[in-house]
């Protein structure tokens, strides 16, 4: 297995996602603000709409990774996983029996257990908050957050919120001793490093999320600096890509007005194709008033120091990257939002201007359309009645389903963590 991400468009070889499992089926409505979450969600519909999303990842992903079945290789070596349960003992404080009980599960059972959590057995029925020895992670398959594949290395990222901290554990665990990723992984920057405890971070420590870092060309960056990653980690990021020689020569930095709607860069800009990205334009467009800020970060230099820029685009333009901005829900500001909020600028690429969309954004895909984009519904293709003719110049946009998916406030790109491209 190889890493290699150069690009946000680079076509797809393999690609790390996760079957939402059990952790979203004991979510109750008092626990959705302590997870992040706006709504419950159907187990079952999820699972099946999520199934049909890895089918069409694989119409061109050569392999589609399930961190659980990762997770389950990497317990399958007894003294990576006694190593791995003492770990999650120490940082959770689980209790001496409870601790031995992990590490005479199964891995199967183990790696279940560690993202779907373990309910108390002595709570009774009467309706109270669920109680946990270990809490569930039912975030956990937006893939993209706890870590980065950023050319031949990986980012292990430090999680805003105590409620997602496990993931990033996980992922670390992964690509530490998977022996598939330890020879692949060329350098590893770990914001968990020397965090002794799964806990939220203490005020001050650096925090960064996935859905924040778009890879736009081998030596140039793109980070948020949002309500999830903050201006410590940035400048600890940019200092750690030149110290282990990534290749990384500039990284231009977009702070977001600090709301829910904005958690991640990802949901105001997204790469369609080498001269095309779609934005939500009161953010991404100068002047507005909920501009970004635009700064960046030369990496060639001596000391780390940022330069004001004029916009995101005007600052890719002078590097070389001249694109096109395609607008998330067209041209009116009501469909703008209401699309924006629906992750309709969270457009995952397959290949070059071979996107995936929700369904449900359709003044998105109307924009898109304009732009040369042949839409294509899931059922479509699932059902052999179009196809992607890859081998060509085509542009298309893939609506899927995801009715349900979409409840959990995140879009394509969230649900996706590219550990292969083709270069661009």
């Amino acid at each position: 297995m190889r890493l290699g991400v150069t690009s946000e468009i680079g076509k797809l070889k393999s690609v790390l996602v996760h079957l939402p499992g059990r952790e979203i089926d004991v979510m109750v409505p008092p626990m959705m603000a302590q997870l992040l979450f706006d709504d419950i969600l159907f187990g079952q519909l999820a699972r099946e709409e999520h199934r049909r999303f890895q089918q069409l990842l694989r119409f061109v992903a050569e392999e589609v990774y399930d961190v659980q079945d990762l997770l389950e290789e990497v317990l399958d070596d007894e003294e990576t996983r006694r190593m791995i349960v003492r770990d999650l003992a120490k940082r959770n404080k689980l209790g001496r029996r409870l601790t031995s009980s992990l590490a005479e599960q199964r891995p199967a059972a183990l790696a279940e257990v560690l993202i779907g959590g373990i309910p108390n057995e002595r709570q009774d029925s009467g309706g109270e908050l669920p109680r946990f020895d270990l809490s569930p992670i039912p975030n956990y398959f937006f893939t993209r957050d706890p870590q980065v594949v950023l050319g031949s290395g990986v980012v292990v990222c430090g999680m805003a919120t105590r409620a997602r901290r496990r993931e990033a554990l996980l992922s670390k665990y992964i690509f530490e001793y998977h022996p598939a990723f330890r020879d692949a992984c060329q350098f590893k920057v770990d914001f968990m490093e020397g965090d002794a405890q799964e806990r939220s971070p203490r005020k001050g420590s650096p925090t960064i999320e996935g859905g924040d870092v778009l890879v736009a060309r081998r030596d140039l960056i793109i980070v948020g600096q949002t309500e999830r990653t903050n201006s410590i980690a940035i400048k600890q990021l940019a200092q750690s890509l030149r110290d282990v020689n990534s290749g990384v020569k500039t990284v231009v930095v977009v702070e977001l007005p600090k709301q829910r709607s904005f958690m991640h860069l990802d949901t105001v800009f997204t790469f369609t194709s080498a001269d095309e990205c779609l934005i939500y334009p009161p953010v991404i467009l100068p002047g507005g008033g909920q501009a970004a800020k635009v700064t960046s970060i030369d990496l060639t230099k001596k000391s780390i120091s940022y330069a004001a820029q004029k916009s995101l685009l005007a600052t890719l333009r002078r590097h070389g990257m001249d694109l096109d901005p395609i607008y998330c829900g067209g041209k009116k500001a009501i469909d703008q939002q209401r699309e924006q909020w629906t992750d309709g600028a969270n457009a995952f690429t397959l290949a070059p201007g071979i996107v995936m969309l929700y369904e449900r954004n359709v003044r998105t895909a109307e924009e898109l359309s304009s732009h040369g984009y042949q839409i294509v519904y899931e059922d479509d293709l699932l059902l052999g009645r179009a196809e992607l003719e890859t081998w060509t110049k085509k542009k298309y946009a893939i609506q899927i389903q995801g009715h349900e998916l979409s409840r959990a406030r995140g879009g394509p790109r969230c649900m996706t963590m590219p550990l292969e491209r083709d270069d661009a």
